[in-house]
C-alpha cells in the first residue's frame, strides 16, 4: 500500500478531521503519518492507529511560526519514506510542494477551508497578498484534492480549473444516547473561539435568554468574549469550559438542549462553510441555531435540523434560540429530522468517497 503523510500546524489533540481521516486509511491498510507542530513541553497525544509526529517549534504564531514550521517540515518531508503527501490547507502547502516535486512523489490538497478567505486573512491587506498569492499559484497545480463543501469546490474549479471531490466533515455514525425527558436546558457552542464566530453579538443576545450558555473551546477572542461577559453582567449565565478533547465531546453535545454554529458573512470561507459541529449537533439529535448560508440551507431543505437566521445581530439570535426554547411541538419535529438525516451525512458515507480517491491515486 501506498505510504501517505498528512501535514497541519496544530498540535493533534484536537483535529476531529484528521483523526477520521488518518484512521479511516488506515484501517484500509495504508501507512499513514500525520504530521504537526510541538510547542514547549505538550500533553501526551492519545494512541492512533497511525503514526503521529510532532515538529518542534519555539514561536506560536505569526511569520515567524509559519517560516520556521514550514522550514523544519520541509526538511522532514525531504527523508520520510512516504509515496503521497497531502497539505491540509495552504499554511503547509509550500513544503509539501517543494519536497514533493524534488522527490517525484504524488501530491494532493486537503482544503479545510476556503483559506485564503477567512475573515483574519480578507481583513488584513499585507496578510491577504501573501496568502492569496500562495493560492492562485499553487492550487493549480495540486491537481489531486478534495474539500469539505460543494461550494468551495466549485470556487476551486471555477479559479484554478481543479476538480477537486467533497469530503464532508461528517461525525461517526453511532448508537444514539436515550433522550431525556426532561432536559436542562443547555445551549451548547464548541469549537474555536475565534473571529468571525459571531460570538460578540452572541454574548450581548445572551441578556434575552432564560436559559444557560456552555463554551466549549479557545482561541484569539478569548479575552474579549471574557471582558463582554462582564460588561453585560453575565457572569452567572454564560460559563467558559476550555478545550476538551474529541472523545470527550460526544456526551458534552448529547447533554445539550440548542447546538450554536453561529458564522459571520465576511469572506467566502465563512459563506460556503460546512462546520464540523453543525454535523455534531446533529448526530446527537441536537436542534440548531445556524446561518442560512449555502451549504447549511442544502440540507437543510432537505432534512430541517436548524433553525437558519440571516444575519448575526443580538435580535436574530434571541429570536431564533427564543423560538426552540419555547416551542416544543417544533422542536420534537428537528430532533426527528436530525434522527433521520444523521444515517444520511456520516463519516461512514464520506469514508467511501475516501478510500475511493486514494485507490484511484494509488493505482
Amino acid at each position: 500500500m501506498k505510504r501517505l503523510i498528512f501535514t497541519v500546524t496544530n498540535s493533534l489533540h484536537y483535529d476531529q478531521r484528521m483523526i477520521r481521516i488518518c484512521t479511516t486509511l488506515a484501517a484500509a491498510g495504508y501507512p499513514v503519518t500525520l504530521v504537526g507542530v510541538k510547542h514547549g513541553a505538550p500533553l501526551p497525544l492519545a494512541a492512533q492507529p497511525f503514526a503521529q509526529k510532532r515538529l518542534y517549534c519555539p514561536f506560536k504564531k505569526g511569520f515567524a511560526f509559519y517560516a520556521y514550521y514550514n522550514i523544519r517540515l520541509f526538511f522532514y518531508l525531504l527523508v520520510k519514506p512516504a509515496d503521497i503527501l497531502c497539505c491540509i490547507d495552504l499554511d503547509t502547502m509550500l513544503p509539501v510542494f517543494f519536497a514533493a516535486k524534488l522527490r517525484g512523489k504524488k501530491l494532493v490538497y486537503d482544503a479545510h477551508e476556503y483559506f485564503s478567505q477567512q475573515k483574519e486573512v480578507v481583513t488584513r491587506p499585507k496578510v491577504y497578498r501573501v496568502w492569496h498569492w500562495i493560492e492562485k499559484t499553487f492550487v493549480r497545480r495540486f491537481q489531486h484534492g478534495y474539500t469539505v463543501s460543494h461550494s468551495i469546490a466549485a470556487e476551486f474549479k471555477k479559479l484554478y480549473a481543479v476538480d477537486y471531490q467533497v469530503v464532508m466533515n461528517c461525525t461517526v455514525l453511532q448508537p444514539l444516547a436515550p433522550q431525556k425527558t426532561l432536559p436542562e436546558k443547555k445551549i451548547l457552542y464548541q469549537g474555536a473561539v475565534n473571529e468571525a464566530r459571531g460570538l460578540e453579538f452572541l454574548i450581548p443576545a445572551m441578556r434575552q435568554i432564560d436559559a444557560n450558555l456552555y463554551i466549549y473551546g479557545d482561541g484569539n477572542m478569548m479575552g474579549l468574549c471574557l471582558q463582554l461577559v462582564k460588561l453585560h453582567g453575565l457572569e452567572q449565565k454564560i460559563f467558559f469550559m476550555g478545550k476538551v478533547l474529541p472523545a470527550e465531546l460526544g456526551a458534552i453535545t448529547a447533554d445539550a438542549y440548542i447546538g450554536l454554529n453561529l458564522v459571520e458573512n465576511t469572506g467566502l470561507n465563512q459563506f460556503y462553510s460546512l462546520a464540523n459541529k453543525f454535523f455534531d449537533y446533529m448526530h446527537h439529535a441536537v436542534p440548531q441555531v445556524t446561518m442560512a448560508f449555502p451549504e447549511y440551507e442544502r440540507i437543510n431543505q432537505q432534512f430541517e435540523v436548524a433553525v437558519l437566521i440571516h444575519d448575526l445581530s443580538e435580535q436574530s439570535i434571541a429570536n431564533a434560540v427564543n423560538h426552540l426554547l419555547a416551542d416544543t411541538e417544533h422542536y420534537r419535529q428537528l430532533q426527528q429530522n436530525c434522527i433521520h438525516a444523521r444515517e444520511l451525512y456520516c463519516w461512514q458515507q464520506e469514508a467511501v468517497k475516501l478510500l475511493q480517491f486514494y485507490h484511484q491515486l494509488s493505482q
